[in-house]
């Protein structure tokens, strides 16, 4: 996988990546275990990851991401207009 995204870093060193599955271009979360733990790279849906008890901070770190390809909040600008 030669494109691939730094989402989270944590304290003890493991790093989760957003990248694509080079097989069929879906997106999939990669996680890359800190060096103690053997450095081992794992795969997984992206539609997994977010299924999995999405309160952890690398869960948080990608939910900001997906913020980001909007400009503007829904509503922002309309006030109590229908929504």
């Amino acid at each position: 996988m030669d494109e691939r995204r730094e989402l989270y870093r944590s304290p003890n060193g493991d790093v989760w990546y957003l990248g694509r599955d080079p097989s069929d271009g879906m997106a999939v979360i990669i996680h890359q275990a800190n060096g103690p733990s053997g450095s081992a790279i794992s795969f997984v849906a992206l539609r997994d990851f977010l299924r999995t008890g999405a309160n952890g901070p690398e869960h948080q770190a990608l939910l900001r991401l997906i913020a980001t390809l909007v400009q503007t909040p829904p509503f922002a600008d309309r006030g109590d207009a229908e929504r």
